[in-house]
């Protein structure tokens, strides 16, 4: 029995070029799957594939007794309760790496867009204001090369952010949990110290409990005033409503967030009106490329079980 079910494909294939049907030879797809319908949808399933997708507990109780292993389309599994999975000797795989260097872009376009106040001319424009083409440039306009980079993380991401801000001439400060000798044109550092000696900071850590609201009130205030925070990881790493009293507050100079604590961003918040703010709707993840790579490779993670060897099992 190899049956596979993706639950959610349409977060993925929304515009039908990266579609799953290839992924295994038995192949159910829905575009999406409300919580009550998970236990009919997976019946017989030996495989369950979903893409940020809530699976807590009382999800997980709902597949049936033949489903062997969980595809978590992404890299981040936090969405996924582990112990449930692990009380029912449910595997679980996720897929990394596939979205490196699209998130470093992304990254790096926020942080290029900051430098240069692009969503403030942007707006102008909208508004029919083109101050900015007749009485001299009327917004900040700095340069990367030179800068400083402070980087949470030394993962994947965070070194391919690295490679790009080192090409710009940025010097480059990480703080990591484990300690590190120190690289070329790369110092390690404590968190404390990065915080201080950044003009942009680039979180790039998966969200666990100990990350969570990694930065807050507390850290917010080491940043310097003209400093700008990044966030394409995971939006629970920054508590929200501290961001923003720091930004109308201006203890820091912007932020550009692909990500956010509650997704999608609620049509209420202030971060949508804010003209020291870049939102995007966590996009670093989306390119073409990247999502048929990620399709590409969730067949391989199936295939891989199918054969007896599994590859990126995370628990």
């Amino acid at each position: 029995m190899q049956k596979v079910v993706v639950l959610n494909a349409g977060v993925v294939n929304y515009d039908g070029q990266a579609g799953f049907d290839g992924i295994a030879d038995d192949v159910t797809v829905y575009a999406t799957t409300a919580p009550e319908q998970i236990a009919g949808r997976t019946a017989g399933a030996a495989i369950v594939v979903t893409k940020e997708m809530p699976m807590g507990a009382a999800e997980i109780a709902q597949l049936p007794e033949t489903v062997q292993m969980c595809v978590e389309g992404g890299t981040g599994y936090n969405n996924y309760d582990l112990a449930a999975l692990q009380a029912r000797g449910i595997a679980l795989t996720n897929i990394a790496a596939y979205s490196t260097d699209r998130v470093a872009d992304t990254a790096l376009m926020l942080m290029l867009s900051l430098a240069s106040s692009l969503q403030v001319q942007l707006r102008m424009l909208a508004a029919g204001n083109h101050d900015n083409f007749t009485k001299h440039l009327q917004v900040p306009h700095i340069e990367l090369t030179g800068k400083t980079l402070g980087v949470v993380g030394f993962g994947h991401i965070g070194q391919a952010l690295i490679h790009r801000a080192q090409a710009l001439g940025m010097q480059v400060l990480v703080s990591t949990r484990t300690p590190r000798p120190d690289q070329p044109g790369i110092h390690f550092t404590t968190q404390a110290d990065m915080l201080q000696n950044s003009d942009f900071v680039s979180l790039h850590v998966p969200l666990v409990p100990a990350t969570t609201h990694l930065i807050n009130a507390a850290t917010l205030q080491l940043m310097k005033p003209t400093a700008f925070l990044i966030n394409t990881a995971r939006g629970g790493l920054v508590d929200e409503a501290a961001l923003v009293a720091a930004l109308q507050a201006g203890t820091i100079a912007g932020a550009g967030l692909d990500v956010q604590e509650v997704e999608p961003l609620p049509d209420d918040s202030p971060l949508y009106d804010m003209a020291n703010v870049i939102v995007t709707p966590h996009i670093g993840w989306r390119g073409l490329e990247t999502r048929q790579r990620l399709v590409r490779m969730v067949r391989d993670n199936i295939q891989a079980w199918f054969a007896g060897k599994p590859i990126n099992r995370v628990n």
